[in-house]
């Protein structure tokens, strides 16, 4: 257990995954599994998921993997915390042939919260009212897609107005955006979905598109505070601003942002100003910029050296001035704004045992944050947890002594994680994509 601002929470040994085999059964209860430390799994062993981990846990999958998905923010409400839930995602494929992919739409609903064991002596008749109820209780998708020319590598969506867009980094070395207000509208109706699919979705095509790039990409961000103002980064170093014009469209500064001396794997604006944004690179630098002065003379600060190589993901904290990284090197690096000169971390986390893929800080909760990383795991975090001695964690299981007492959970089982997102109106909520499929969860930690 852990103290945590006058209330008593799980810290370590909520892991949802437990190692487990018909000679374990036998000679003893199940054990926490945690990749990298202790043994490895035996022959004969498999993983198996504590229920009682989770408030909420849901798994779905489109066909081809998608490296990367936003969550549509919708009219639902903020703060929301009744169950079953409804969530809108827009992703984009990676199929094997360039003219199979494509960038979708999903609606989720009817997600309910995980549900307790039954009781050891329930009857034929509570059995069958559990079957009803497992029927009220199956999770619904509904999918509108339109077809995309080449594999998507990353996508982000945003409000201009009432108008929601997507832009999208694609394999072929372009940018778009797209309209999502006609996606949104089929979701929700069957026969205007397949009329669509049948009739509408061939001819979508993106509302604006940007090929100055010169080679592919992955970095892309839309600014929380100018509507419509946009950072795009490629493999080939530069950055690019976008700026919006009248008439849905926008202006490219064909003057790259330069700086960096490797690929631009990642871009973050300020979220309190409007000018000010921060990028990571394979270079293993993190830079940050100010768009009012001339590109070739915007980077203001720079720490050369942030990872034992490439800088793969940032997050910029909405609530404190925190920068978060993830790189090749499997650490998680907290970079205070403030002391950023220094060119040292205020605080590194090491649990993954592979490149991090993805980061994101809490959006209500300044100091938590989540992680993926390509050891299959997925970590939240928690600055402001202390362990309790008191509560004799190591005695219980010495794996978990030497575990990070920051460390909330561990979720696993999914294989090859890209990419991870907290719910902005769901708190608590984490949605992520893997070659696996997508899945939707709440912890009991967070």
């Amino acid at each position: 257990m852990a103290a945590r601002k006058g209330r008593r929470r799980t810290c370590g040994t909520g892991e949802p995954m437990e190692a487990e085999s018909s000679d374990a059964r036998t000679e003893g209860p199940a054990q926490v599994y945690l990749p990298g430390r202790g043994p490895p799994l035996r022959e004969g062993e498999e993983l198996v998921m504590d229920e009682e981990a989770y408030v909420l846990y849901h798994r779905a999958q489109t066909g081809a993997p998608c490296l990367s998905f936003d969550i549509v923010r919708d009219h639902l409400g903020d703060s929301r915390t009744e169950l079953p839930l409804t969530l809108y995602l827009c992703a984009g494929t990676q199929a094997e042939s360039a003219q199979s992919n494509r960038l979708m739409m999903l609606r989720m609903h009817n997600l309910h919260g995980t549900k307790p064991p039954p009781s050891e002596g329930s009857d034929e008749e509570e059995e069958e009212e559990d079957e009803e109820e497992e029927e009220e209780r199956k999770p619904q998708l509904e999918l509108a897609m339109v077809p995309h020319y080449g594999g998507i590598n990353r996508v982000r969506v945003s409000w201009l107005g009432d108008e929601p867009v997507a832009a999208v980094w694609s394999e072929k070395g372009q940018v778009e955006v797209f309209a999502l207000r006609r996606l949104l509208q089929v979701v929700h109706d069957p026969q205007a979905l397949a009329t669509f699919l049948r009739d509408e979705q061939a001819r979508v095509k993106p509302i604006f598109a940007f090929a100055g790039h010169m080679g592919e990409g992955f970095a892309l961000d839309w600014s929380p505070r100018v509507s419509g103002r946009l950072l795009t980064g490629d493999c080939q170093k530069n950055i690019h601003l976008w700026t919006p014009v009248d008439g849905g469209s926008w202006h490219v500064d064909q003057r790259p942002f330069v700086g960096h001396t490797r690929s631009v794997e990642d871009l973050q604006w300020s979220p309190t100003e409007d000018t000010v944004f921060a990028s990571c690179s394979a270079d293993a630098s993190i830079r940050i910029w100010d768009i009012r002065a001339a590109p070739g003379k915007a980077c203001m600060l720079t720490t050369a050296t942030a990872h034992d190589g490439d800088v793969n993901v940032i997050s910029w904290s909405r609530r404190e001035p925190f920068l978060l990284s993830g790189g090749d090197d499997g650490a998680l690096k907290i970079w205070d704004l403030r002391q950023f000169k220094s060119g040292s971390p205020v605080a590194t986390f090491k649990q993954h045992v592979a490149p991090v893929t993805s980061v994101e800080w809490h959006p209500q909760d300044s100091g938590v944050f989540a992680a993926s990383g390509a050891d299959n795991q997925i970590t939240q975090w928690d600055l402001a947890v202390e362990r309790d001695p008191e509560a004799g964690d190591a005695e219980t299981d010495p794996a978990l002594a030497d575990l990070p007492q920051q460390l909330l959970f561990v979720h696993q089982g999914e294989t090859d994680l890209k990419e991870l997102h907290w719910h902005p109106q769901c708190p608590g909520v984490l949605v992520s994509t893997a070659l696996s499929g997508f899945t939707v969860f709440r912890t009991i930690s967070v």
